[in-house]
């Protein structure tokens, strides 16, 4: 359970008590504090931590909710858009394969406009298996309909949950959204949090009042079907209107809770931008390697500098834009793989500078950290050297897959093994 620790600082100057809690604690602290009421639930690798936590506390009477364990994940999304059409609000998580279970139904979620937090622990996707993470999972469901917000840090994952109730029942939005946080790298990890008093977030995050509420009084349609073409594609660009509306109505949720507890948020975060020249994009925990990578950079005499996306559905271009016009060159660090394809999210940053003028040079892609794979110094700040290398005209511009020689090796005596050699 989690445990109280030393002061902190509230980002106004002003010493608070913090608390040492895993990312998924952070994460079930946040829906407590948003006061939900339903919360379906299946376990699974690494997220079962977050239920088992909820669960707890329902047992207690710590937490006022309805806690129910489903037969699967499609049940469970199935039992969350519903209970969200009926006027509850809903929270629940889940992971990686559980996640893909799920899919379907996140698209009738999103569909019926019925707004609810998921929490994704990011867990790459089998074959092979393995437990660790990489963004494969949550990008899966970018085209789903559901707002997407991603986390560096433990205090960023309770923030994102409590902003992410406020944007997705939002009027001008009726969407539901995935927060996401790497797992192990932040499910299991340990930092100061400091949570937000339940009277701040009452201010922040009033009651949900759903705008056409289930009652066996006031009979309404919900997930009807349209039949014609015309009539689903009206109701498919009112759900794009709607979530390209939900990074204005982030901000302006951002700047209230910035008033409320002092953290500031926007939907991409800038670190050592003023004067850099050379940047990477990236997202998730990993960013934390990027500022050190950015920081031995500076040490070196060179420009560097990062760019963070947190929200990546809507894709905030604008502030991508904003950011990167005027820049030497970008390279996009892809924590996921579309094989045959490469890195999900360069093509997207590359699409929203194809028409600045005053575009970087280069936009180097980047894949890495595939599965979880633990990432060196060495390896973030060859990144920029191959940027600068790239910029110059001393090589060819060509993606960068990042694997170290020594795993190499490792590999392939595993391969030798497994083919029956010593």
């Amino acid at each position: 359970m989690p445990t109280e620790g030393d002061l902190a600082d509230d980002g106004g100057g002003h010493a608070v008590k913090g608390k040492l809690l895993t990312g998924n604690a952070a994460a079930a602290s946040a829906a407590r504090l948003a006061r939900v009421d339903y919360i379906p639930a299946y376990p699974i690798t690494p997220q079962t931590e977050i239920i088992e936590t909820i669960a707890d506390w329902v047992r207690e009477g710590t937490m006022d909710a309805k806690f129910v364990q489903l037969e699967s994940e499609h049940s469970m999304m199935t039992a969350a858009g519903t209970a969200s059409l009926a006027g509850a609000r809903v929270f629940t998580a889940t992971s990686s394969q559980g996640l893909l279970y799920a899919m379907e139904m996140l698209y009738n979620v999103s569909g019926w406009r019925a707004p609810m937090v998921l929490v994704n622990v990011s867990r790459a996707l089998a074959a092979p298996i393995v437990l660790e993470p990489d963004h494969n999972d949550v990008l899966a469901a970018r085209d789903s309909g559901f707002i997407q917000l991603h986390s560096e840090t433990c205090q960023e994952v309770a923030d994102m949950v409590l902003l992410a109730y406020r944007v997705a029942e939002d009027s001008r939005v009726m969407l539901p959204a995935i927060v996401n946080l790497d797992g192990f790298y932040l499910s299991f990890t340990r930092e100061r949090v400091v949570l937000p008093d339940q009277k701040g977030v009452d201010s922040f995050l009033p009651p949900y009042q759903p705008p056409h509420p289930l009652r066996a009084s006031q009979p309404v349609a919900k997930g009807t079907a349209v039949m014609e073409g015309f009539v689903y594609s009206y109701f498919k660009y009112n759900m794009h209107a709607a979530a390209v509306r939900a990074k204005k109505v982030f901000s302006e949720a951002a700047r209230d809770y910035k008033e409320l507890f002092g953290r500031d948020y926007g939907p991409v975060e800038g670190y050592r931008l003023d004067d850099a020249e050379y940047v990477i994009v990236m997202s998730n925990s990993f960013t934390t390697l990027g500022r050190q990578a950015v920081n031995r950079m500076r040490e070196r005499g060179v420009p560097a500098g990062l760019l963070k996306l947190r929200m990546v559905r809507p894709f905030p271009t604008e502030e991508v834009v904003a950011l990167l016009k005027g820049r030497k060159a970008a390279a996009v660090f892809d924590q996921n793989l579309s094989p045959g394809s490469g890195g999900i999210l360069f093509p997207e940053v590359a699409a929203s500078m194809y028409h600045v003028r005053d575009r970087p040079q280069t936009i180097l892609p980047v894949v890495g950290g595939l599965g979880g794979k633990q990432l060196t110094s060495d390896e973030m700040t060859s990144i920029f050297e191959e940027m600068i290398a790239v910029n110059s005209g001393s090589k060819p511009l060509a993606p960068m897959f990042l694997m170290r020689s020594e795993e190499m090796a490792k590999v392939k005596r595993a391969v030798a093994l497994a083919e029956g050699g010593s």
